[in-house]
Formats: structure tokens, C-alpha cells, sequence
């Protein structure tokens, strides 16, 4: 399926399909361009932040009101310092933002985005 137009060999441009594969009619034939590496390895940090199921958790909780890091803990049945662990990660992620109020720390999602993003995985699922 592959021919070789090079003479360097195991060079990435050392092949071409023999079949033209996109749709003549899409107009988009050879002007795509993939995601470059560092922002594919940015979008692959911030996805293995959600990878985790305890932060998934907080964040369907996070989808719907604030909470202070008690609350959460309660309703996760966590430990007050395991629930800051996990919000600390999705903090360095901009996921979660918060805000003091006396000792306590109130938790939200960043912003409508990261609450976009949470509703349309679930949805998407649940097809």
C-alpha cells in the first residue's frame, strides 16, 4: 500500500499511500495538521489528572455546587486529608478553583468549561 519516494531510508517522508484514502469532496484533502507534540502532551497530562475514579467523583459533586473539603469528605466517605490530596491535583490542573472563608476552603470547578467537558463525557456514556 506504501511507496517508497525517498532515498533515505526509515525516513518518516520515505512513504506515500498509492491510494488517495480522504474524500475529494470535503475540500480538507492535505491541509489537515495533527496536534503538535507539546500540546499533545499537555492535553495527555491534563487527561491522566481524570484518569483517576476518586477525582472523577469529586468532580461529579463539583458539577453541581460548592462544597467545603468536609462536605466532601462525608459524602465520599474520605478522610479530610485524602479528599485535599485529590483536590490539590485537580487545583494543579486547573479543574478546581476555592475560595476561604475563616478556616474553611470552599471548592467549585474552575470554570463552565471543565463542567462542559464533566457533563458531556457522562452524557456521552450513558448512550
Amino acid at each position: 500500500m506504501f511507496k517508497r519516494v525517498s532515498n533515505v531510508a526509515n525516513s518518516p517522508t520515505d512513504k506515500i499511500c498509492e491510494t488517495k484514502c480522504s474524500d475529494p469532496h470535503s475540500g480538507a484533502a492535505g491541509q489537515v495538521v495533527p496536534l503538535a507534540m507539546g500540546k499533545a502532551q499537555k492535553m495527555g497530562e491534563f487527561f491522566n489528572v481524570l484518569s483517576d475514579p476518586t477525582r472523577l467523583r469529586l468532580i461529579s459533586l463539583l458539577a453541581e455546587e460548592e462544597f467545603c473539603v468536609c462536605d466532601l469528605a462525608i459524602q465520599l466517605e474520605m478522610t479530610d486529608s485524602a479528599i485535599s490530596h485529590q483536590l490539590r491535583a485537580l487545583r494543579a490542573a486547573r479543574l478546581v478553583s476555592y475560595r476561604k472563608l475563616g478556616r474553611q476552603v470552599f471548592y467549585r470547578l474552575h470554570d463552565q468549561h471543565v463542567v462542559d467537558l464533566y457533563r458531556t463525557v457522562h452524557e456521552h456514556l450513558e448512550e
